[in-house]
C-alpha cells in the first residue's frame, strides 16, 4: 500500500483525510514531503449544523465540558489579575511597572514545570483529582498573592501560580473532548479554546468593579479571584473520570505487571513519538509567537503611536477578543469540514492579509481591523486543542498537550521585549517627555515572519483528524501491555462500534 493511502482513514463511510506522523519508520523523509500536498486538500466532509452537533452531546460530555471550560476561563482570569494591575501594584510595593511585570515572566516561565508536573498525574491516576488539586493551588495562591506585604512575597506566591496555572491547559482538553462525540470535536475545541479570551474579558469587568473602588487598592480583585475555583472544585467533584481514562485504566490493571505498565507506555511512547513531541513543540511556539505578538505590545501601539486614550483602547480590545471569540468557535467547527492543516493554513494567510490595516490605521476604525485580525489568530487556535488530542500520544495525553503548549509559551514569552527592543530603533517625534516609536512597523513585521513560520510548520506537521481516542486504539497501550499482535509485528484492531477501523502498525489505513 502506497504512502498516500496509507494516511487515509474511512470512518461509518466518511472520508477523514489522516497523515501518519513523519517519523514512521516504514515511511522515508522523501515519501512523507510527498503526500504533503495530497493529504492538505480539504475533505469537504458534510458536518452537521452546529445547533445539531451540540445536541450530540450528552449530559456527561457536557458536564465534563463545561467544567473544563469554566477552569481553562478561570485559570485565564487568574492570570490577567496581575496584567491588569500593574500600576497599582507597583504603587503599593514602591517598583517600577517593569519590575511588576516579573511576576507575569516568572508563570510563563514556570508553567512548563507545572504542565510536567499535573500531566503525568492525570495520565497516570485520572483527570479528576489532579485537576480538583490544581484548584484548590489557585484559591491559595490568589488569596495569598492579595496577602503579600512585600516585592519579594509577591514574586515567590506568583512563581508558585505559575506552576498551578501550567498544570490545567492539558488536563481540561482531556477533560473536554476525549470522550467528545468525534463529529462534535472540532466545534467543541474551538469553543474550549477561547475560555481564554472569555477569562480576559471578565477579568476586564471585575477589575473595574474591584481595583480602587471598595477599598484595599488592587487586593479585593485577587481575593475575588479565589471564589469561582470553590465552585468549580464542587463541579468536579460531582462528575467521574473520564470514559476514555476508566477504559485505558481497566486495560492497565488487567495486565499481570500493571504496576510497571505506565512507565513500559512511556518508553514506547518516547521511542515511537519523539520526533512528534519536538514538532509539537515548535508548532507550539509559533502559534504563542502568533498570539503574543499580537497582542501584548498592541495596547502600547494605541496610546503611544496613536494617541489612544485608555476608554479607548479597552473598547477596541474588548473587539478584538469578541472577534477572537467569534474566530477560535467558527474556524474550530469549520476545520471538521476542511481538515485542521488547511483550515490553519487558510486563516494565517487572511490574517497576514490583514496585518496592514491591523497596525497601520490610526483612528477609530482600526477596531474593525483589531476584530478580524484576532478572528483569525484565535481562529487558528481554535482547532489547536482537539489537534494536539488527535496528534498525542494516547497514554501520556494529557502530559504532550499541556506541556507542548506551556514549552511553546515559555520560548514565546519574549515577544512583546523582542518587539519593544527593535522598536526602538524607529523613533517618532516625542510628545513631550513621553517618547513615541512606531510600534505598529516592528508588529507589522514580526507577525509577518510568524505567520509564514506557522505555515510552513503545519503544511510540514502531520495530521490524525478522526482518530478514534480511545483506549482500545491505541497501540501504544497495546504494545506496552504485550497484547499486539505477533504475526510479523503486525496488529489488527477492530472497532466494536463499526468493525470498519482497522489498525496496521499504529497506522490507519482502508
Amino acid at each position: 500500500m502506497d504512502a498516500e493511502k496509507n494516511e487515509t482513514l474511512h470512518h461509518e463511510g466518511n472520508h477523514f483525510a489522516s497523515t501518519s506522523p513523519p517519523h514512521e519508520p516504514n515511511m522515508s523523509v522523501g515519501s512523507y514531503l510527498a503526500t504533503r500536498f495530497s493529504t492538505l486538500k480539504p475533505p469537504m466532509d458534510k458536518v452537521s449544523n452546529p445547533i445539531r452537533l451540540l445536541r450530540l452531546l450528552n449530559f456527561q460530555q457536557w458536564m465534563f465540558f463545561l467544567v473544563a471550560f469554566c477552569a481553562w476561563t478561570w485559570d485565564a482570569f487568574d492570570f490577567f489579575t496581575v496584567s491588569l494591575t500593574v500600576g497599582p501594584l507597583a504603587k503599593t510595593f514602591g517598583k517600577t511597572n517593569t519590575d511588576i511585570t516579573w511576576g507575569i515572566t516568572l508563570v510563563l516561565m514556570l508553567r512548563s514545570v507545572g504542565s510536567i508536573i499535573f500531566g503525568l498525574a492525570a495520565d497516570k491516576w485520572g483527570r479528576k483529582w489532579p485537576f480538583i488539586i490544581n484548584n484548590v493551588l489557585f484559591i491559595i495562591l490568589e488569596l495569598g498573592t492579595g496577602f503579600t506585604q512585600t516585592y519579594n512575597q509577591f514574586l515567590a506566591v506568583r512563581a508558585l501560580f505559575g506552576i498551578a496555572m501550567g498544570g490545567l491547559y492539558g488536563n481540561a482538553a482531556a477533560t473536554a473532548l476525549e470522550d467528545c462525540p468525534e463529529e462534535a470535536r472540532g466545534l467543541m475545541s474551538g469553543i474550549l479554546q477561547q475560555g481564554y479570551a472569555f477569562g480576559y474579558l471578565l477579568a476586564t469587568v471585575f477589575a473595574r468593579a474591584f481595583v480602587n473602588t471598595v477599598g484595599h487598592e488592587w487586593r479585593p480583585f485577587f481575593w475575588f479571584g479565589a471564589g469561582p475555583p470553590v465552585l468549580i472544585i464542587l463541579f468536579r467533584l460531582c462528575l467521574p473520570e473520564t470514559q476514555a481514562f476508566q477504559e485505558r485504566q481497566r486495560l492497565r490493571e488487567a495486565t499481570p505487571n500493571s504496576a510497571k505498565i505506565f512507565i513500559q507506555e512511556g518508553k514506547v511512547a518516547l521511542r515511537r513519538h519523539w520526533l512528534l513531541l519536538i514538532y509539537l513543540v515548535l508548532l507550539m511556539a509559533g502559534f504563542n509567537f502568533m498570539s503574543h505578538g499580537s497582542q501584548d505590545l498592541y495596547p502600547t501601539m494605541l496610546t503611544n503611536q496613536y494617541n489612544f486614550s485608555a476608554d479607548a483602547v479597552t473598547v477596541t480590545q474588548v473587539v478584538a477578543n469578541l472577534g477572537a471569540i467569534a474566530g477560535g468557535t467558527t474556524i474550530g467547527y469549520c476545520s471538521s469540514i476542511f481538515g485542521r492543516r488547511f483550515s490553519i493554513i487558510f486563516i494565517s494567510v487572511i490574517g497576514g492579509a490583514l496585518l496592514y490595516p491591523y497596525t497601520f490605521v490610526s483612528n477609530e476604525r482600526i477596531m474593525a481591523a483589531a476584530f478580524f485580525e484576532q478572528f483569525c489568530v484565535q481562529g487558528a487556535w481554535g482547532v489547536i486543542p482537539i489537534h494536539l488530542m488527535e496528534l498525542s500520544p494516547g497514554s501520556f495525553r494529557t502530559f504532550v498537550v499541556g506541556t507542548s503548549y506551556q514549552l511553546g509559551n515559555l520560548v514565546s514569552s519574549a515577544s512583546s521585549t523582542i518587539e519593544s527592543t527593535i522598536g526602538e530603533r524607529f523613533p517618532l517625534p516625542s510628545k513631550g517627555s513621553t517618547k513615541r516609536y512606531q510600534y505598529g512597523l516592528v508588529i507589522c513585521i514580526f507577525m509577518g515572519c510568524v505567520y509564514a513560520y506557522v505555515i510552513l510548520l503545519t503544511f510540514l506537521g502531520p495530521e490524525m483528524r478522526g482518530r478514534d481516542l480511545s483506549a482500545r486504539a491505541d497501540m501504544d497501550l497495546k504494545e506496552a501491555t504485550g497484547k499486539a499482535g505477533t504475526d510479523q509485528g503486525k496488529d489488527k484492531l477492530n472497532d466494536d462500534d463499526d468493525g470498519k477501523d482497522k489498525f496496521n502498525n499504529g497506522k490507519e489505513i482502508v
